[in-house]
């Protein structure tokens, strides 16, 4: 059995390979996975390998019935071709069983490394998967309604391609659902606020982890990251009220995480 690396109340951090891990962890126990993987040139991460299909099985195997997964990941560009690894792995969840939820689009502020032979790379794959229909889904109501107030009839275009009327808008709301690409800030001082926390190359915003785990899970849930990193994830958790486990082969990472944990954080 492997023991915990570190524990506190609803927290639970375990120093090893996800894959052994996870064959430990109960079946259709986990309420919600969201991770960042390495892909492409970073297989090879920190040494350590990356055994995709094994992992995508495990996860499929402790989500719950109802449970989703935020599957973060982009593509290198090999030998003058971006990878498709992004969609191949889309397509494996879902040969597995997974239903593919929402292909979601996290936006950044700037690209790490301009090209001068294609646009400049600025966003990765959030995929959304769901084992059955996601039982929870608490879609983020805070995106400025621009057009607010009606000009005439609202209109739908039927399969015949005719407009039919649908009425007049008749309800004004101020904020609406947002769209289903999400832009932060990275970098220091926007990914996260400690200088210790970027001693890992490869972290994601901390409000990204936030807004996904409010939109798919409820308090108390258990939220798994088979890839903690520095530990966004984890710390989110803490913040909202679920609970975490979170896995990393990476002592060193481990040690960040951990760190993370104790700080405090004012909203």
């Amino acid at each position: 059995m492997i023991k915990p690396y570190y524990e506190e109340e609803n927290i639970t951090i375990y120093c090893g390979d996800c894959l052994e891990v996870m064959r430990e962890l109960d079946s259709e126990n986990i309420d919600l996975v969201i991770t960042s993987p390495p892909y492409d040139d970073l297989r090879s991460y920190n040494s350590y390998n990356f055994d995709f299909k094994n992992i995508a099985k495990q996860l499929f195997r402790i989500i719950k019935i109802g449970g989703a997964m935020v599957w973060i990941v982009g593509d290198q560009v090999i030998n003058n071709s971006e990878s498709g690894t992004s969609f191949r792995q889309a397509l494996y969840f879902k040969d597995i069983g997974f239903n593919l939820h929402d292909t979601m689009i996290y936006e950044k502020n700037g690209s790490s490394y301009p090209e001068k032979i294609r646009y400049y790379q600025i966003f990765e794959y959030m995929f959304v998967f769901s084992k059955g229909r996601p039982k929870t889904i608490n879609l983020l109501n805070d995106r400025k309604v621009k057009w607010n107030k009606s000009w005439g009839n609202r209109t739908i275009r039927g399969k015949d391609g005719k407009l039919k009327s649908r009425g007049k808008l008749s309800n004004y709301k101020e904020y609406g659902i947002r769209f289903n690409i999400w832009r932060y800030a990275t970098g220091a001082g926007f990914s996260a606020k400690e200088d210790y926390i970027f001693e890992h190359p490869a972290i994601f915003p901390e409000q990204l982890a936030r807004d996904h785990i409010i939109s798919w899970s409820n308090l108390g849930d258990t939220v798994l990251d088979p890839f903690l990193g520095s530990g966004t994830t984890a710390r989110a958790c803490k913040d909202l009220g679920r609970k975490c486990i979170g896995i990393e082969i990476s002592k060193e990472y481990c040690d960040i995480a951990v760190r993370r944990l104790g700080q405090e954080v004012l909203f």
